[in-house]
């Protein structure tokens, strides 16, 4: 009984730190959701559009009310009226389609606090568009954008641009063999082509699968049949 016991102590170690990583996880998207007090308002921007996109409110954000795929998703983000005099990291909130950001003495935008929000180019029928303080210019610049305008006091953006040329193709930012893929605003990234990788994606052939996670497997073998011979020695020692 006592052996039983030792050999799960690895497997239920590596359980609770699978768990306390999604916790862990699941806390960094959602705590966005509570950087201003309050609840978003049915009147408000974030509000009519969640209403419009049969969501559910959680605090500041307006999550996905869906069951079967990720209801945890955040659809849209409201930090009107919060105070905030700069934005630096609103990753939590990567997947949002709409942030309100009016009402704020906002002095700096990070350069990076909305790369990786590329929800727009996949959803070609919403409306990706953040609301700021008319004297802020857009993230990514104002040219990173379809239409931007001023509206009773505040800049919309709206219609994030593809960064790419606006084909997903080869783009002239991007080495040869390699394909650009838009990143946020003013943000792209580049991913090797079929049949490439490596450095700049010079390298023709199959990613070496074998060669690269052989070594790394036999490594975890040895060490978890050390621990298993160690654990082993324990028991009977006992």
């Amino acid at each position: 009984m006592k052996a039983g016991c030792s050999q799960l102590k690895p497997v239920l170690l590596v359980l609770i730190l699978n768990l306390c990583f999604y916790a862990s996880y699941q806390l960094n998207e959602l705590q966005v959701c509570e950087l201003c007090s309050g609840a978003v308002l049915n009147g408000t921007a974030v509000g009519r559009f969640c209403s419009s996109s049969a969501g559910r409110i959680d605090g500041r954000c307006c999550l996905k009310n869906d069951n079967t795929s990720d209801p945890e998703r955040i659809i849209g983000l409201d930090l009107s009226n919060c105070s905030l005099t700069h934005v630096e990291d609103l990753h939590g909130a990567s997947t949002a389609l709409m942030i309100d950001l009016s009402l704020n003495p906002i002095v700096n935008i990070s350069d990076t606090a909305f790369q990786g929000f590329i929800e727009l180019n996949y959803i070609p029928f919403m409306c990706f568009c953040r609301i700021l303080p008319q004297d802020i210019v857009c993230p990514g610049g104002n040219a990173s954008w379809e239409k931007v305008e001023f509206k009773e006091g505040n800049r919309l953006c709206e219609g994030q641009r593809d960064m790419c040329n606006q084909t997903g193709q080869l783009s002239i930012n991007c080495p040869e063999n390699s394909i650009c893929a838009p990143y946020g605003p003013s943000f792209f990234e580049c991913s090797c082509e079929h049949n490439f990788h490596g450095y700049k994606c010079l390298r023709e052939g199959e990613f070496p699968v074998l060669l690269v996670f052989g070594p790394l497997g036999v490594f975890m073998v040895v060490i978890s049949f050390l621990l298993w011979v160690t654990q082993r020695r324990k028991v009977k020692s006992l």
